[in-house]
């Protein structure tokens, strides 16, 4: 069954680069999958009008679509086994929350002597556009450190090594945001499912799970 997957994931990447330019400028190009967990969010893909979500409250107030959170539990009980303790700074997000968030990145922009144009060009790159956030999704969480036990490092380490046991990816790599549409998040992960976090890690790693997800669970 891998091999399989792995071949037809080969064909479909192929596929995908002779395609990939022209789904940039369409949003809804790739289907809602069936499946909850493996739908894709991006500047390209915005979040379908019926989409709801059941919260679950964490102990810090944030919150998480309640199907993600044994599976988030399970890995932070895990993270302090080894003495590395994540907090989750941000998960779900509503619109109009997410909209605030991007009108101050571009304020604080403009503060700085950017023009508009600029600021809002720039904002952009790291904030996402209300409506194509993985935080309005609930299954995205950004996770730092507890300051008073360990560095933000440390819990980025401990995730990028662990967290595909778990069923998180970690969502925007390094160097590929063109791929991703958006800037290097070490503490950006969100919710695939264990088979293909797992799949993910540590193959295609180029890749990451990015291209996999369109390409395949969303075909």
């Amino acid at each position: 069954m891998r091999g399989i997957i792995i071949v037809y994931l080969l064909l479909i990447l192929c596929n995908l680069f002779h395609e990939f330019p022209s789904r940039l400028g369409n949003l809804h190009s790739i289907p809602v999958p069936e499946e909850w967990y493996s739908i894709v969010i991006n500047r390209w893909n915005e979040i379908p009008e019926d989409y709801r979500v059941e919260l679950t409250e964490l102990s810090n107030g944030q919150k998480v679509d309640s199907r993600i959170y044994t599976y988030l539990q399970e890995m932070f009980d895990a993270a302090r086994k080894d003495r590395i303790y994540p907090v989750v700074r941000e998960g779900y997000r509503t619109y109009d929350e997410q909209q605030k968030i991007l009108d101050d990145k571009i304020k604080a922009y403009i503060n700085e002597g950017y023009s508009q144009s600029r600021a809002e060009r720039t904002a952009k790159e790291w904030i996402a556009l209300p409506g194509t956030s993985e935080h309005q999704l609930g299954i995205a969480v950004d996770i730092n450190a507890d300051k008073s036990k360990n560095s933000n490092d440390e819990v980025y380490t401990w995730l990028a090594a662990n967290a595909h046991n778990y069923g998180f990816i970690l969502r925007y790599p390094q160097g590929k945001q063109e791929i991703t549409g958006t800037s290097y998040e070490p503490w950006h992960y969100r919710y695939v499912g264990v088979d293909a976090a797992r799949f993910d890690f540590p193959s295609f790693s180029f890749f990451k799970i990015n291209l996999y997800i369109m390409a395949v669970l969303s075909t």
